[in-house]
């Protein structure tokens, strides 16, 4: 969207420096990316992030309105773990980059959000190895200098805790495609990641191991999507979430599934799609202009790009999906083939416990030449593709 950045990337561009960013992350981390990182980052205009902004800004004033009593309904009651807290810690605001097929305006377009985190260390690391790697892009860094953002980081999931009574904790995280990530996330803040099968349970107190000594838990750096955790056969643990434990979550679980698309209907703004309960669908809308989704998924599972009534009429749990009107994916992102990819943009926002708004720290860019987002809908031999960042003009 930036003619001179992208020319310029592409001028610069080679399989030798793709190379040596994946290397050079994977050494900085101590482990290899298990996703596919793009071999370029996207540039968007000025005007572009001002829209960003103003949707972002409006969805967090929606949010803070609506009443803790609306929000606990999206809570199922299997899923709900005690000492919940009045706001989540994060939020990600993902949208479609997409053409308004009336002016021809390139807009933001909603697709979902959660209040859950997403890959904060690795995305700032990426910013700062790709900008070594292509150095026009230093002027253009979108976060906070890198001393700065680690310490806002700390603050927000360390506390004032000591680093050793923190983890992060995850389902069997190193066969999760997001444990670079978590090797950073220890590198950055001093924490340990520990699975949810080594913690340990005395009375109200979780404990993990290390070097022979049992290390109380005080705050959990939650990144166990809690309701997968059914479909783990053989799952084995001392602590249930649903326990009531003296440990500060951060975020809370029960935020997964109030900042959803649980909340999409609730939402207005013109660059939030209409969006419906499956249960609330009304005749006079038409099945093929929208997007059939399960309230909670990971990863794009689950999700129909075009329903047909049969696919409906099989649905007993109505009130768990959400219709979604469709928006299109624009191809602007030049590869050095001379094709073009499609770009989302998740937007990664801070919120600390004493603050009353969150703060944006960066972006993580997905990108696709297909309908979806998920790059293993691509051909395999295809470029331009995966994880990546935005830069905006300044």
């Amino acid at each position: 969207m930036i003619p001179k950045y992208r020319q310029q990337f592409n001028a610069e561009y080679t399989t030798e420096k793709y190379t040596a960013l994946k290397d050079e992350l994977a050494k900085r981390a101590g482990t290899e990316a298990l996703f596919r990182v793009s071999e370029s980052p996207i540039f968007l205009t000025r005007d572009f992030k001002d829209k960003l902004d103003d949707a972002c800004n409006s969805i967090i004033d929606q949010i803070k309105k609506m009443s803790p009593e609306e929000l606990d309904q999206a809570v199922p009651d299997n899923c709900r773990v005690p000492n919940d807290h009045h706001k989540p810690h994060f939020l990600a605001i993902d949208f479609g980059i997409c053409k308004n097929p009336e002016t021809g305006e390139i807009e933001p377009q909603l697709i979902e959000l959660q209040a859950f985190p997403t890959l904060y260390a690795f995305q700032e690391e990426y910013e700062e190895v790709v900008s070594e790697l292509f150095p026009f892009l230093k002027d253009l860094r979108t976060s906070l200098p890198k001393p700065e953002y680690i310490q806002y980081l700390k603050e927000v999931i360390v506390g004032n805790e000591n680093p050793e009574n923190v983890v992060l904790m995850e389902i069997y995280p190193e066969k999760q495609k997001t444990s670079i990530d978590f090797a950073l996330t220890e590198k950055y803040l001093g924490i340990k990641t520990v699975c949810l099968t080594k913690v340990k349970k005395e009375g109200k107190k979780l404990f993990y191991e290390n070097e022979g000594r049992l290390i109380p838990i005080h705050r959990i750096y939650n990144r166990v999507i809690f309701d997968e955790l059914d479909h783990i056969l053989n799952l084995k643990t001392e602590f249930d979430f649903r326990d009531e434990v003296d440990v500060t979550w951060v975020t809370h679980p029960n935020w997964f599934f109030k900042v959803s698309k649980y909340i999409l209907p609730k939402l207005e703004h013109q660059y939030v799609p209409k969006s419906y309960f499956l249960s609330e669908f009304p005749a006079s809308e038409k099945l093929e202009d929208f997007v059939l989704k399960p309230l909670f998924s990971f990863a794009g599972s689950g999700v129909n790009l075009d329903p047909v009534q049969a696919d409906i009429d099989v649905i007993s749990d109505k009130d768990n999906f959400i219709m979604q009107r469709k928006v299109f994916y624009e191809p602007l992102f030049e590869d050095v083939n001379g094709e073009f990819s499609k770009s989302e943009i998740r937007m990664l926002y801070l919120w600390k416990e004493n603050e009353e708004n969150p703060l944006l720290m960066d972006n993580l860019a997905r990108m696709t030449k297909v309908a979806m987002a998920n790059v293993d809908f691509n051909k395999k031999d295809a470029i331009w593709i995966g994880s990546s960042l935005a830069f905006f003009e300044k």
